[in-house]
């Protein structure tokens, strides 16, 4: 008798023919005829055995221990995924069935309850960076910048796209990967070498009338904020081009939204919002604009409240959907093809549990651990911090020139003592020498500052 998986129902041979025969098949190659012979591997696949479900279980338990978690050591990386506290209530409501099994509406009036999340979501979002339309959502930071860069491309019919020096180095590469098949040109705009700051003299030279949009984040990938956003604002839109802002979600408990400035378009990583790092992902991608002109160009999933149609209760409906190849195909905003719900529900009730208050006592307790580093990395011997003279918001640079040592010499000896440092800027802006990128939230105890400053004074003053 042949063996077949549980849990693969087309294993079995009466199954699989009993499906061909619903299908009006005859075998599975039917299935693929449309792969032509000359490109079809004829070998036989080399597949382990099949395992029970507790060998695998097991097998995998083995695999994952070879990683080292932040639960298991002190993190200070931020640099796009950030370390911080996940309220137990968080993961409790998103793992209720009525909500994990329906993460995706593809039948949104069914879906009432998933439908008012993502509706709550959008309207925290808005009200957070003070934008008229949020969508639900997107895969990350990285590629809500890629779909902005198309979006103001479609927008004003313009092939040029402005972006700062100091940007996250995939976050430009995933741009670059949105922008080169769209015919789309990335201008770089220099910023100041001592305070950070976009140079605006360099930005009005990069303008012109092929100038779709403009790229700024708030706070910068390196941790400082930009006090002249309001010069930028008038600078681009002078100039017929739209604003694009990149956010730091947490950080506008304190910052200005981006809204009260003047942006267009604003974009983030929603992962602080309730979601925990995962071992890099997955991740959250806000996108959020402001006017109705814009919002019929908008990536992804627009939903709407209305009222049922005896007029007494709320009803929640997929207002707008202009991506997705089922719905407008070719005439689509995009391609992508699921939705991060289950993560926007995440970070719908991580602000709903903050609330305004709380979420500014959150980046009080930031701008403390932040200045406390700060403080104290200056007593290291050899040590400067932070690298840019400017106001930063959870993460600064760390230069450790004057040391001799290397910023990777010093994470490698950093993690022996369990301890994980900061991102290695070396490589990736070299004006900058040997600096470090660190990060401080609400998870970092004054207590564990200074083991920081203790393990690294032992390392930058021993031989």
């Amino acid at each position: 008798m042949a063996r077949y998986h549980p849990y693969i129902a087309n294993s079995n041979e009466a199954i699989m023919r009993q499906m061909l025969a619903e299908t009006g098949l005859t075998s599975v190659d039917e299935l693929f005829t449309d792969i032509p012979e000359s490109i079809r591997s004829k070998a036989t696949l080399d597949l382990p055995p099949r395992l029970s479900e507790a060998e695998a279980r097991s097998r995998i338990e083995r695999i994952l221990t070879k990683n080292t978690s932040t639960r298991e050591i002190t993190s200070f990386l931020g640099a796009g995924i950030w370390p911080h506290y996940v309220p137990a209530a968080v993961d409790a409501l998103i793992t209720r069935g009525e909500f994990l099994t329906s993460y995706t509406p593809y039948q949104p009036e069914v879906s009432q309850g998933m439908l008012q999340a993502m509706f709550e979501y959008q309207s925290l979002i808005c009200e957070l960076l003070d934008m008229d339309y949020a969508n639900s959502s997107l895969y990350g930071w990285s590629t809500a910048l890629g779909e902005a860069a198309r979006m103001a491309v479609r927008i004003n019919g313009r092939i040029e796209f402005v972006i700062p020096h100091y940007i996250h180095p995939e976050r430009a590469a995933t741009l670059r990967a949105f922008a080169e098949p769209a015919g789309i040109k990335i201008v770089e705009v220099s910023q100041d070498q001592r305070k950070g700051v976009v140079d605006l003299s360099d930005l009005k030279k990069k303008l012109s009338s092929r100038t779709a949009g403009v790229y700024i984040e708030y706070p910068s990938f390196l941790g400082w904020v930009d006090e002249g956003v309001d010069e930028i604002s008038k600078i681009v839109h002078e100039a017929g081009s739209l604003l694009v802002v990149g956010v730091e979600p947490i950080s506008m408990g304190v910052l200005r939204p981006p809204g009260d400035f003047g942006a267009d378009i604003v974009i983030g990583e929603g992962q602080p919002l309730g979601n925990h790092m995962n071992f890099g992902g997955p991740l959250l991608g806000i996108f959020a604009c402001r006017g109705e002109s814009l919002l019929r160009q908008l990536p992804g999933r627009i939903i709407g409240k209305t009222l049922t149609q005896d007029g007494k209760q709320d009803a929640y409906c997929m207002a707008l959907q202009t991506r997705e190849q089922h719905i407008r195909r070719e005439k689509a905003t995009s391609n992508i093809c699921t939705n991060e719900a289950l993560l926007a529900l995440a970070a719908s009730i991580y602000l709903s549990l903050l609330g305004p208050q709380g979420l500014t006592e959150l980046c009080t307790t930031i701008l403390d651990r932040t200045q406390y580093a700060m403080k104290s990395l200056r007593q290291v011997p050899g040590v400067s911090a932070p690298s840019f003279d400017a106001f930063h918001f959870m993460e600064f640079g760390v230069n450790f020139d004057r040391t001799n040592k290397t910023v990777s010499e010093i994470n490698e000896a950093l993690l022996t003592s369990g301890i994980q440092g900061g991102l290695d800027l070396s490589k990736i802006f070299p004006e900058l020498g040997q600096t470090a990128l660190y990060c401080f939230t609400e998870i970092h105890s004054h207590e564990e500052i200074d083991m920081l400053i203790e393990k690294l004074t032992h390392i930058v003053g021993g031989p």
